[in-house]
C-alpha cells in the first residue's frame, strides 16, 4: 500500500487502511463511544456475548448500567492492563475482558478464545463530555481503549513535535481517558518519528524517543537517534505495521505493559508508575525469545545496551518470558528455570523487585544469595520449590553452575546482568580463586572485572550443555564479544576474519542523542584543564581567578594537601557554577585513578561540606575492603546512609547526594535526571 496523501488526514487515513485491510481491525464510529464509561459498550457487550453467553445473559437480567459502572470503577483503580488481564467480578460472575496468546499451539480452546478478541481503530474520537476535543486515533481492545495516537505530517508543515505539544497544552489529564494507566500509552507519531508518553501529566508530559535508531538494533554503523530509510515505504511505518498489530497488542498487554510501586528516595513516599517498553526493549526481548525458540538449547546472547536503555526492566521481561517459552514442538517448555546472574547483592534485590512486579504468581521468583551451609542444595530446593526465575549472585554462581550441569535432565536460561562491572581488593582476590577452583583457598592478586571472571568462568567449564546464555552488557570487551558474541566472517588483505558482534544493540550514541544519559565526556574537565580554563576567564565576575590560581599551584599530585584543595574547588565550582543546572537537580561524578585516591577525596569533601555547612553530600563507591593506613575500608562504612543499607544507586537519586567519588567501578556516563523517564 503505497502513501500517496500528503496531508495529515491522508496519513491518519493510510494508517487506518493498513489495520483494518492487513490487520483486521475493526473500524469504530466516534459516536458509538460512551464519554461518560470511556469505552464502546456495543463493542465490549458484542464479545462478552459470544464469548460468556451466561455472563452476557445475567447483564442482560441485571441491567448492563450497574456492569459498566463496576468496570469504570476498577480500571479507575486498578488500571486498564490489570483489568484486561484479570476481568472482573460482577454479582456472582467473573467476566473475562480480553483472551492472552496462547504458548503453545496444541492448546485449541485457549486459540479459539483469543481469536474471538476484537481488535477496533476509531479516528476524530470525541472522548469527553464535557468538550467536543477529539484524538486523532485511539485503539480499544474489546471496546476498551488502550492507547491514542496525535498523527502529524512533515509534508503539510507539522511534525511530532507539535503532536506532543498537543498532549502537553490542549489535552487534560483530568480527562477521564487520558487519566493514569486509563490507557496504556500515548503515542505522537509523524512519518519521521515516533515519541510515546505513558503518564500525561498536562505540561510536564514527558515524551520519549520511541525509534528504531538509525541502526534499528544491528551492531553495524550508522548509528544514532532516529529512524533508517524504509525502501518500502515511511520510516515510522513499524508503529502499525509491528507493534500495532493484533499479535504485537496481545503480548504487550499479556508480558509488558504494567503498573508498578516505585518509592521516592527523600521522600520515602510510594508512587504509581504506568510501565510501557521503549521500541528497543520491545523488540531486543521479542528477538531473543524468537531466535531462542527456533534454535533451542545451547545458544549465546550478548545484548548490548547503553546505560540509560532500561536494562532492569529488560532484564525481568526477558526472564519473565524464557520461563514460560515453549520449543518449536509446542509441547514442552524450553527452559525449566530461569537463573540471572548479578555482580552484587543489592542489585540482586533490585533485580529481584523488578522482575517480581512483571512475574504471575510473583512467588515463582527466588533469591540465593547464601555461599555456605546448604549452597549445594539452594538450586535443587528451588527448583523442587517450583520458583522458575533464580537470581543470584556471582559469588554463588559458580556453584549453581555445577548443580545446573549436574541436573542434566533439566534446561537453564541463564542470564547474565551487566558484564562489564568491576570488583577489587579482597572481594577480587577471593573470587578470583572461586573462579579458578571451587576446592582452592588461593588468591589471585591479579584483579579482573566481573566480566572476566564471566568469561574464565566459562571458559573453564565450557558452555553447559543443557543451557543458553543471555549476557547484558553496556560497554563489551572483546573477550565478552568473542564468548557471546554473533561471528562475523570479513575479508581484510585478500584474508577471510571473524569479527563478533553484539546480537541486539541500542548504542551510547544512541541513548546519548535521544537524552537518556548525557554526555558527561562533552562536559568533562581534567584539573590541569581547569586551572588553563581559570586563566582564560579572568574577567567572568563568577570566578575568583586569583584565588583558584593560588590553591592550584600549592598542589602536589596526590597529596593528601592536594587533594583537599582540588576538593575544596570542586565544591565551590559546583555551588557557584553547576547546582542549579538541571532544573537544581544537577549532581557531579569525580573520576578518580586509584580506590586510595577515592578514599581520600570522600574524606576531603566530607570535611569541606561540613565545615561550609553544604546542605550536599558525596557518595564514595568502590569494591572490596582495601587498607589505607593500616585501616581497612569499605563503602558501608565511608557511606553511613541512613537506609536502603548499601544500597547506592537508590540513595544517590536522593536530592541530598550530589557527589559521586569513583575508582574503577561505573561507566564514565550518567543518567539524566531532569525528567521522569517511563523506563
Amino acid at each position: 500500500m503505497k502513501f500517496t496523501d500528503t496531508s495529515e488526514k491522508g496519513f491518519q487515513q493510510f494508517i487506518i487502511r493498513y489495520l483494518v485491510n492487513d490487520q483486521h481491525f475493526i473500524e469504530t464510529s466516534p459516536t458509538e463511544f460512551d464519554r461518560e464509561f470511556c469505552l464502546n459498550p456495543k463493542q465490549l457487550l458484542a464479545f462478552i456475548a459470544a464469548t460468556q453467553p451466561e455472563a452476557y445473559a445475567m447483564l442482560q437480567a441485571k441491567g448492563e448500567r450497574a456492569f459498566l459502572v463496576r468496570l469504570d470503577e476498577k480500571i479507575k483503580t486498578l488500571g486498564v492492563i490489570e483489568v484486561l488481564r484479570k476481568g472482573v467480578k460482577h454479582l456472582d460472575k467473573a467476566i473475562d475482558l480480553f483472551y492472552r496468546k496462547p504458548a503453545s499451539t496444541f492448546n485449541a480452546k485457549d486459540a479459539e478464545r483469543y481469536a474471538a478478541n476484537l481488535f477496533s481503530v476509531t479516528q476524530e474520537l470525541k472522548y469527553s463530555p464535557s468538550h467536543d476535543k477529539r484524538l486523532d486515533l485511539a485503539v480499544s481492545v474489546n471496546g476498551i481503549p488502550v492507547l491514542t495516537c496525535e498523527l502529524k505530517n512533515p509534508l503539510s508543515g507539522q511534525t511530532v513535535k507539535k503532536g506532543i505539544e498537543q498532549y502537553q497544552k490542549d489535552r487534560d489529564p483530568k480527562d477521564k481517558l487520558l487519566s493514569f494507566a486509563r490507557c496504556m500509552v500515548h503515542f505522537a507519531a509523524d512519518t519521521e518519528q515516533v515519541f510515546m508518553c505513558s503518564e500525561l501529566k498536562g505540561k510536564a508530559s514527558f515524551f520519549i524517543p520511541f525509534n528504531k535508531g538509525l541502526n534499528d538494533g544491528q551492531p553495524l554503523p550508522p548509528f544514532g537517534a532516529g529512524n533508517p530509510v524504509n525502501p518500502n515505504g515511511l520510516k515510522t511505518h513499524y508503529l502499525w505495521e509491528t507493534v500495532l498489530s493484533k499479535e504485537s497488542l496481545s503480548t504487550i498487554i499479556d508480558k509488558f505493559a504494567q503498573v508498578i510501586e516505585e518509592t521516592n528516595e527523600d521522600t520515602g513516599k510510594k508512587t504509581k508508575k504506568m510501565v510501557f517498553p521503549r521500541y528497543h526493549q520491545l523488540t531486543a526481548v521479542r528477538q531473543i525469545l524468537a531466535h531462542a525458540k527456533q534454535h533451542g538449547l545451547g545458544q549465546k546472547y550478548l545484548i548490548q545496551h547503553s546505560a540509560g536503555s532500561g536494562k532492569s526492566k529488560s532484564i525481568a521481561w526477558l526472564a519473565h518470558q524464557l520461563h514460560g517459552l515453549f520449543d518449536l514442538t509446542g509441547e514442552k517448555h524450553l527452559f525449566d528455570s530461569v537463573v540471572v546472574i548479578t555482580d552484587r547483592t543489592v542489585l540482586d534485590r533490585q533485580l529481584s523487585e523488578e522482575i517480581s512486579q512483571f512475574a504471575y504468581p510473583k512467588s515463582i521468583v527466588a533469591a540465593i544469595t547464601s555461599t555456605g551451609g546448604s549452597k549445594t542444595n539452594n538450586l535443587r530446593e528451588a527448583i523442587a520449590n517450583k520458583k522458575k526465575v533464580i537470581i543470584c549472585t556471582i559469588q554463588t554462581f559458580p556453584h549453581l553452575l555445577k548443580e545446573m550441569d549436574d541436573l542434566s535432565a533439566l534446561k537453564f536460561a541463564i542470564v547474565i546482568d551487566e558484564a562489564h562491572s568491576s570488583q577489587s581488593g579482597d572481594t577480587s582476590g577471593k573470587m578470583n580463586a572461586v573462579l579458578a577452583d571451587l576446592n582452592s583457598d588461593e588468591e589471585d592478586e591479579e584483579e579482573q572485572t566481573l566480566e572476566d571472571k564471566i568469561n574464565d568462568l566459562i571458559k573453564s567449564r565450557k558452555m553447559i550443555k543443557n543451557g543458553s546464555y543471555f549476557a547484558f552488557t553496556a560497554t563489551p570487551k572483546n573477550k565478552t564479544l568473542e564468548t557471546f558474541g554473533v561471528p562475523r566472517p570479513y575479508v581484510q588483505d585478500g584474508e577471510v576474519k571473524t569479527a563478533f558482534d553484539a546480537f541486539h544493540l541500542y548504542s551510547m550514541k544512541q541513548a546519548i542523542e535521544e537524552e537518556f544519559i548525557l554526555d558527561v565526556l562533552q562536559n568533562y574537565t581534567t584539573y590541569r584543564s581547569f586551572y588553563k580554563l581559570i586563566k582564560s576567564v579572568e574577567e567572568n565576575p563568577l570566578f575568583e581567578t586569583q584565588q583558584a590560581q593560588r590553591k592550584l599551584k600549592a598542589h602536589v599530585e596526590g597529596h593528601e594537601f592536594a587533594i583537599g584543595e582540588k576538593a575544596k574547588i570542586m565544591i565551590d565550582h559546583f555551588h557557584r557554577d553547576v547546582k542549579h543546572l538541571i532544573n537544581g537537580e544537577a549532581k557531579a561524578m569525580i573520576v578518580t585513578k586509584s580506590i586510595a585516591s577515592a578514599i581520600k577525596y570522600k574524606q576531603a569533601f566530607d570535611d569541606y561540606l561540613k565545615k561550609i555547612k553544604s546542605p550536599y553530600k558525596a557518595i564514595v563507591a568502590f569494591s572490596g575492603n582495601p587498607e589505607y593506613k593500616g585501616i581497612k575500608f569499605d563503602e558501608v562504612s565511608m557511606n553511613k546512609f541512613d537506609s536502603h543499607k548499601n544500597d547506592i544507586p537508590k540513595n544517590f537519586k536522593k536530592n541530598e547526594y550530589r557527589f559521586l567519588i569513583v575508582a574503577n567501578k561505573y561507566q564514565t556516563g550518567c543518567k539524566r535526571l531532569t525528567k521522569p523517564h517511563s523506563n
